[in-house]
């Protein structure tokens, strides 16, 4: 874990000095999450995760990047650092 924190830090100060860092941020584990539905005429909320599963969201980085070439490229090397797979989605544009 601690090669992976190492790794993780020494990649995000790279996205930091090549102008593509935004944000990043680790979450705690899905068991810490509430589920909160205010979509009827009462908000119900729910201790736990949206969605039961094995696998799950352990942190994010949000980069810009000039196109899906280069965002795939961060993605492998933010894999690496961190040991993990690592998920590439664009933000979705109204």
């Amino acid at each position: 874990m601690n090669e992976a924190m190492a790794g993780t830090g020494a990649f995000n100060q790279r996205l930091i000095d090549d102008g593509y860092f935004v944000f990043a941020g680790g979450l705690q584990p899905p068991e810490s999450a509430t589920t909160v539905d205010g979509q009827g005429e009462k908000v119900v909320s729910t201790d736990g995760p949206f969605a039961e599963s094995k696998e799950y969201l352990g942190g994010f980085w949000v980069i810009e990047a000039p196109d899906l070439d280069v965002a795939l490229e961060l993605a492998a090397a933010g894999s690496k650092a961190c040991r993990a797979k690592v998920e590439v989605r664009p933000f979705q544009t109204l």
